[in-house]
């Protein structure tokens, strides 16, 4: 996916995730390894709901991939413990 669809992927309907996802976007997703920047756009699939939770640790997804991106997305963006 090119940056431009990933930008407009990465903006959703709660400013919340858009404060999450586009930071991460922006300083991140370029210095990932190709499976987890695959494991981000599958990741923009997702429902806003699950996402909100997952990145506030109130959720982890079921899915393993899922959850490896979460972690990093949680670890880089002020999201830790």
């Amino acid at each position: 996916m090119d940056r431009n669809r990933l930008f407009w992927a990465c903006r959703r309907g709660m400013l919340e995730l858009d404060l999450v996802l586009l930071p991460f976007l922006e300083n991140v997703y370029e210095t990932l390894p190709e499976d987890d920047k695959q494991r981000f756009i599958t990741l923009l699939d997702e429902q806003d709901q699950d996402l909100f939770a997952w990145f506030l640790r109130r959720d982890d997804p079921e899915d393993p991939e899922l959850k490896i991106i979460v972690q990093i997305i949680r670890d880089n963006t002020g999201l830790q413990d």
